[in-house]
């Protein structure tokens, strides 16, 4: 991938999960979050305007690696590839899914909460995954004890992730990196106050394992 690491989970530590509803807001968003040192941003298809606002960042913000978020349907993931996404984030995976995903030619994330699902995954040639909802499923105990029987998994955890645990995830040798929502406050995006959040976007690609974001 060009402009891009080897991994989608080594572009940075953090990956904002947007939800846009007003496709105006998403270049000045993304550059804010691309300027605080956040380039890999995950638009989720929650909203009508979520294809909207993912062509309009491809096309007008450079430093942008834009993906698309809770893709479900291989229409979705035509739909994605056609509006310029770059990599693909599902919540969960069906074999019909994971076909689509592995056909687009972009790298994907399918979700995963359980060992079972790991080892399909695993099996299916699929090693870096995402993991959610990381707290409800078990947060880092539940990732801790996949880390010694499934080494070759790597995670995105997502859900129920801020400042305050992030860095034990991100200190897990199977974590890559997490995702969240927690530099994106609905305030700020409703003020389009963008320079406060590219200000908690700085904080948060700062997070390290051990360290803690305020």
């Amino acid at each position: 991938m060009d402009a891009m690491a080897s991994s989608l989970l080594d572009l940075a530590p953090v990956v904002p999960v947007v939800v846009l509803d007003d496709a105006a807001d998403a270049v000045p968003l993304a550059r804010a979050l691309v300027a605080g040192g956040l380039p890999a941003i995950e638009v989720t298809l929650r909203t009508p305007v979520a294809l909207e606002a993912i062509r309009a960042i491809a096309d007008g913000v450079p430093g942008a690696v834009v993906g698309a978020g809770t893709v479900i349907t291989p229409e979705q993931v035509t739909e994605c590839v056609a509006a310029g996404a770059r990599f693909l984030v599902s919540p969960g995976w069906t074999d019909v899914l994971l076909e689509a995903m592995r056909a687009s030619g972009l790298p994907f994330l399918p979700g995963v909460s359980t060992t079972s699902e790991v080892v399909a995954l695993l099996e299916r040639g699929v090693r870096e995954m995402k993991f959610f909802p990381a707290q409800a499923a078990g947060g880092t105990a539940y990732l801790k004890s996949l880390a010694g029987p499934l080494p070759q998994a790597r995670f995105c955890p997502t859900g129920g992730i801020g400042p305050g645990n992030a860095p034990e995830y991100l200190a897990l040798p199977n974590v890559g990196c997490v995702g969240g929502t927690w530099m994106l406050p609905a305030d700020a995006i409703a003020a389009r106050d963008w320079g406060r959040i590219e200000a908690l976007a700085r904080a948060a690609a700062g997070l390290s394992a051990g360290a803690t974001c305020r």
